[in-house]
C-alpha cells in the first residue's frame, strides 16, 4: 500500500507540474556562479533585447565553487601552477590559459570602462610565484623559466637559486629555514587575487539592470526538450512551489549538479561521462603578522598522486575588504558534487553507461586513491607540516582550518582505456546548440571568459558575438589597476 502511495504521489507531483502554466524566456541560465554570470553579462551586452532568467537554487549568489572562500582566488594565467607543465620544456598549456585569462581581463576591464562594474571589488595586484625545494626542483624550474621566457605572454618572470633573493620576493619563505638547503623561485608581478564571489554578484547585477530576471531559491529538477525544440524548465522554489520555463536556449552552470542536469536532458553528448566527488580544506589566518610580510601567491609542487587542484599553496588573499593568507588545498571526502549539496548527489549521477568509465578511470589512478586515504587520515598537526615546509616559523595557534569548496572532478570515455580522468573543463553542447553545459573543475572561474566567448561565438546571433568580441580589442585588463602599483 505504501509503494502503490508513493507511486501515485510522484505521478501526480508530475501532472501537477505539466498543469502548471509556464513562462517564457529567450534564455535560461541554470546557476547562480560565474560560469552563468559571465555568459548573462555577454548575452545582457551584447543583445539587450533578450529576455534572461537565472535560477540559483541557494538563497544567494556565487554561494558555492565561486564563493570567496571555496576557491584559492588565484587569476590562473600559466604563471606559476606547475601541474599545468609537467614536462619543463613544453610551455604549450601554460601558454593557452595565460591566452585565455587575458580575455578575461580584457573582458572586466571593458565592463569597468563602460561602468558596468568596480573592478576594485573583486581584482587586485598579487605577484605569483613558485618555490622549489632540492636539487631536482632548482632543475626542474630553471628549465621551465628558460621555455616560458621565450614567450611573450611571460615576459618579466623571473627566476633565482639565491636564498637572499628568495628571502626578499617572499620573507616567510625563509624564516627558520636552513640556508644550505637548495632553493629556487620564480616571480611575475602581473598575477592577480580575485573574489570570483564579488565579481559573480556583479556580473549578475548587470543581467538585472538591462531586464534580466536573476532568482534565488529556484532549483531546477527537470529539462525536457519540445516539439518545437526548445526547452522546458521546472522545478520548484525555496517555498515549496513550482515552476515552469520555456526558453529557446539552456545553459546549465550548475557546477557539481551540471552532468545529472545534462542527463535529465537526455543529450548523447554526456552518455558514458560521470564525475567524481573531491573536495578540500584550507589553513586560513588574519594574524598581522603573517599577512603584512607575505603578499605573493606562491605555488610549490604537488605530491605524486595528487589530483591537479591540489598543488600546494601559500596565498595572500583580498577578501570583503581585508587581508588574508590561506594555505593548502587538503582533500577532503563526500559524496556532495555541491558544498550545500545531497549526500546522494554522485550516485544520482550513475549509469549503466558510465560504471565501467569510472571503474577503469580509477583503476589508472591508484596514486591518487592512496594520496586521498593519506590525506584523510592525517590529523591537523600533520597537516601543518606541510604548511611549515612553506614557513618553518609558523605558528600552529594562529591558522583555522576551514572548508573549501565541492568539486566534481570530470571522468570521460576514452577509445583505449575505456575511461580517464579529465583535467580542467569541458564545454558540452548539444540539441543543435540549443543546450549547453559545463563539466569539470580548476581553472574554470578564470578561463570563464573565454569558455563563454566560444558558446557565444558557436550559438547565439553573430551580432551579440560582435558585440562581445569587440571588447576583446583592449589593452589586456591594465585599466583594471589604475591605482595599484604592479610591484
Amino acid at each position: 500500500m505504501r509503494v502503490s502511495t508513493s507511486l501515485d504521489q510522484r505521478q501526480g507531483k508530475r501532472q501537477a507540474m505539466h498543469d502548471l502554466p509556464t513562462e517564457t524566456a529567450d534564455v535560461v541560465l541554470i546557476g547562480g556562479g560565474v560560469m552563468s554570470a559571465t555568459l548573462g553579462s555577454m548575452l545582457a551586452v551584447g543583445d539587450p533585447s533578450l529576455r534572461i532568467v537565472v535560477l540559483e537554487r541557494l538563497d544567494g549568489l556565487g554561494a558555492e565553487s565561486s564563493g570567496s572562500w571555496n576557491n584559492a582566488g588565484t587569476g590562473h594565467s600559466g604563471f606559476c601552477e606547475l601541474n599545468y607543465m609537467p614536462d619543463p620544456t613544453d610551455g604549450t598549456r601554460p601558454a593557452e590559459i595565460a591566452a585565455q585569462y587575458r580575455e578575461s581581463l580584457a573582458w572586466w576591464s571593458y565592463l569597468g570602462r563602460e561602468g558596468l562594474i568596480d573592478p576594485a571589488d573583486f581584482i587586485h595586484r598579487a605577484p605569483h610565484m613558485n618555490v622549489v625545494f632540492g636539487v631536482d626542483g632548482v632543475d626542474y624550474l630553471r628549465t621551465r623559466h628558460a621555455t616560458l621566457s621565450a614567450e611573450p605572454l611571460f615576459a618579466g618572470m623571473e627566476f633565482t637559486d639565491d636564498p637572499a633573493t628568495v628571502g626578499r620576493w617572499a620573507p616567510l619563505m625563509m624564516d627558520g629555514r636552513d640556508p644550505a638547503e637548495p632553493i629556487a623561485a620564480t616571480r611575475q608581478l602581473a598575477g592577480t587575487d580575485v573574489d570570483f564571489g564579488a565579481l559573480t554578484r556583479d556580473l549578475l547585477r548587470i543581467v538585472a539592470d538591462t531586464g534580466g530576471q536573476v532568482r534565488t531559491g529556484h532549483e531546477v529538477r527537470d529539462l525536457t526538450r519540445g516539439p518545437d525544440g526548445g526547452w522546458t524548465v521546472g522545478g520548484t522554489t525555496a517555498a515549496g512551489a513550482s515552476f515552469r520555463i520555456g526558453a529557446q536556449r539552456v545553459f546549465v552552470g550548475a557546477g557539481g549538479h551540471a552532468l545529472h542536469l545534462l542527463q535529465k536532458a537526455r543529450i548523447p553528448e554526456v552518455r558514458g561521462y560521470a564525475v567524481l566527488p573531491v573536495g578540500a580544506a584550507f589553513f586560513r589566518t588574519d594574524a598581522a603578522e603573517a599577512v603584512g610580510r607575505h603578499g605573493a601567491k606562491v605555488y610549490g609542487q604537488a605530491e605524486i598522486g595528487a589530483p591537479p587542484m591540489s598543488v600546494p599553496h601559500l596565498d595572500r588573499r583580498f577578501v570583503g575588504g581585508r587581508e588574508h593568507l590561506m594555505f593548502g588545498p587538503y582533500a577532503t571526502f563526500s559524496t556532495k558534487l555541491l558544498k550545500k549539496g545531497s549526500w546522494a548527489d554522485f550516485f544520482r549521477t550513475l549509469r549503466p553507461h558510465n560504471l565501467h568509465v569510472i571503474a577503469a578511470a580509477m583503476a589508472a589512478n591508484l596514486d591518487l586513491v592512496r594520496y586521498l586515504v593519506t590525506q584523510l587520515a592525517s590529523p591537523r598537526r600533520r597537516k601543518f607540516a606541510a604548511l611549515q615546509r612553506f614557513w618553518p616559523n609558523a605558528r600552529f595557534a594562529d591558522w583555522e582550518l576551514v572548508a573549501g569548496g565541492q568539486r566534481a572532478q570530470l571522468v570521460k570515455p576514452h577509445p583505449r582505456r575505456i575511461g580517464e580522468l579529465q583535467q580542467g573543463t569541458e564545454l558540452v553542447v548539444g540539441a543543435g546548440g540549443t543546450i549547453a553545459g559545463l563539466l569539470g573543475a580548476s581553472p574554470g572561474a578564470s578561463t570563464a571568459v573565454s569558455i563563454m566567448a566560444d558558446l557565444v561565438r558557436r550559438t547565439y546571433p553573430a551580432e551579440a558575438a560582435a558585440r562581445v568580441d569587440a571588447a576583446f580589442a583592449d589593452d589586456a585588463g591594465e585599466t583594471l589597476f589604475p591605482s595599484e602599483p604592479c610591484a
